[in-house]
């Protein structure tokens, strides 16, 4: 049976907002989506090194049910899809900003090797 997204009631905001953003590779997207404005599937796949398409295309079904990714397809063949950030997902790459900058603080005092993803 498939889970079913919460929605509410929450406790905080930070549990709602957990919420939205729970999943190994939704922060990644946010952030690469970010980073390059609009991007393929392929594009995306190979920018998330790891991410299995199952996974990819089920976290960006979730996004854009929840208003956070634009899906646009493209009638042509052969078919063409692309993916963008809303503005709803603009807000939250930038309430996310803080956390990833506490991370990459985190990685420099802990000496974690950081993954280029253009090299893999």
């Amino acid at each position: 049976m498939a889970k079913r997204p919460r929605c509410g009631p929450y406790i905080c905001g930070i549990d709602a907002a957990l919420d939205v953003v729970s999943g190994k590779w939704k922060g990644l997207i946010l952030w690469e989506l970010d980073a390059h404005r609009v991007r393929r599937f392929a594009e995306l796949r190979r920018g998330l090194p790891g991410v299995s398409e199952k996974m990819l295309t089920q976290h960006l079904r979730e996004m854009e049910a929840d208003g956070l990714v634009h899906r646009e397809v493209y009638a042509q063949v052969p078919p063409r899809v692309e993916y963008s950030l809303t503005e709803h997902g603009r807000t939250l790459n930038q309430a996310l900003g803080p956390l990833g900058a506490w991370g990459s603080g985190r990685m420099r005092r802990e000496g974690f090797e950081v993954v280029d993803a253009a090299e893999t």
